[in-house]
């Protein structure tokens, strides 16, 4: 292609960028709007920052498939809270070291290892909805399921330790998408105390015993990219990390799940014509599978219609490290950071892509490209062990019990972290 054929970045003009940070976080179209004006690819600004949003197969295609090109970022507030450490900070020869580690969590064997426990969380949970004398809301069962399962499971947590590193967590991630300014008694400040007491505990975890460490021994001899063993402060923000990626997406795609079934009576009556076929509980040899698109079909039409419709992360970020090339001919230079903004390249195209309608993903003509846990060299490495726990705990629940929600509640999603409903989908088992 010759220069004269490219063209520069669309532009939303904005400078300081003080109005489009405030839209962003207010308007949950902010992206779409944009698109709509400008194209699948344009310009703005955030705080001073420049800031590329991408949308389409074609668009994000061209990103990832220039790996040399590109490199992982995070706004400053998830830098600092995450850590210098973290593999999610890290680039070149140093992310790939600490990727690969960490990825032993999560290996097939891990996760046959660490099914028995989920399926004890979701009966115990069962249990705990027939016992009910009142609503409870779902949604924070969800939450304290999914953070059980890494605290528990993977690092071998139980109890009243569990119950207070979920206490500072939860204080932790609601500021990971803040203004990164410690004012006295900010969100962010109290965040950034929360987090050296998490590092601490998790430094403790570090060096307690093996035998005693859930599936932390996978991750015993592990080298950084000088072949040097790693440091407890560096597996202290990997395991921080752990609990984030295993915790936060998963809570939410639970949350969202749940709340399309108990919306729609006729979504659920045809997820139990299948689930009803399905033995509970698996065993431990097959639990990995038990559930899988194999055998369970209409399940996982819905979970990738959820990860499509109200994906737990609403995009992922990259920056440039040298100019390249989008959609055939724009151009976007070197230093931009680009987000490649899910939600709206998930309804993106043709067809009924407003509607939340599982079955088009079992029709044959279903090509859309879903990247719920990011793309490229950096998707998610959580991703196997997140769909595992959502299968299960869809079977394990809906085999179990019956459960309506409550009537006159706020069912909107709030955005950030993740999507989940406003007033924590309250629900009972129903008589």
């Amino acid at each position: 292609m010759t220069m004269s054929k490219l063209r520069p970045l669309p532009t939303t003009g904005a400078l300081t960028g003080i109005l489009e940070a405030l839209a962003f976080f207010r308007d949950p179209n902010f992206a779409q709007r944009r698109f709509d004006r400008l194209g699948n690819v344009f310009e703005t600004s955030m705080l001073g920052q420049p800031m590329v949003f991408i949308q389409g197969s074609k668009a994000i295609a061209d990103l990832l498939s220039q790996p040399e090109a590109i490199e992982g970022w995070w706004p400053k507030s998830v830098q600092q809270l995450l850590g210098s450490h973290s593999l999610a900070n890290r680039n070149g020869a140093s992310h790939k070291a600490r990727r690969r580690v960490v990825a032993q969590l999560f290996s097939s064997s891990a996760l046959q290892r660490y099914s028995p426990g989920i399926i004890n969380l979701i009966d115990e949970l069962g249990e705990e909805l027939k016992a009910a004398k009142a609503p409870l809301p779902l949604a924070e069962r969800m939450r304290r399921f999914a953070f059980s399962v890494i605290a528990t499971t993977v690092l071998g947590l139980e109890g009243h330790d569990r119950d207070k590193l979920f206490s500072d967590f939860e204080i932790w991630t609601k500021a990971l998408f803040s203004i990164p300014l410690a004012l006295p008694g900010s969100p962010f400040a109290k965040a950034l105390k929360a987090r050296k007491r998490l590092i601490e505990k998790l430094q403790e975890i570090v060096n307690q015993p093996i035998n005693s460490k859930g599936g932390l021994d996978l991750l015993a001899g592990g080298l950084d990219e000088a072949g040097i063993p790693f440091a407890d402060e560096d597996l202290g923000e990997q395991l921080l990390l752990l609990l984030f990626a295993g915790y936060e997406t998963t809570a939410s795609a639970l949350s969202c799940l749940m709340r399309e079934l108990l919306l729609n009576p006729q979504l659920e009556t045809w997820l139990r014509k299948e689930i009803d076929t399905l033995d509970w509980p698996p065993t431990p040899e097959q639990a990995t599978m038990a559930y899988d698109p194999t055998n369970a079909q209409r399940l996982d039409a819905l979970v990738k219609e959820v990860m499509r419709f109200t994906p737990p992360v609403g995009g992922f970020f990259r920056r440039t490290k040298k100019s390249l090339i989008l959609e055939d001919d724009i151009v976007v230079p070197n230093d931009r950071v680009v987000q490649v903004a899910l939600i709206a390249s998930n309804r993106h195209g043709i067809g009924d892509l407003d509607i939340f309608r599982p079955q088009r993903h079992l029709e044959n003509e279903s090509s859309l490209s879903l990247m719920p846990f990011g793309g490229g060299e950096r998707v998610c490495l959580g991703k196997s062990l997140a769909e595992l726990e959502i299968r299960l705990m869809v079977v394990g629940l809906f085999r179990k019990l019956q459960l309506e929600v409550i009537p006159d509640q706020d069912f909107t999603l709030r955005q950030i972290p993740s999507p989940s409903p406003r007033d924590g989908l309250l629900v009972k088992v129903r008589g």
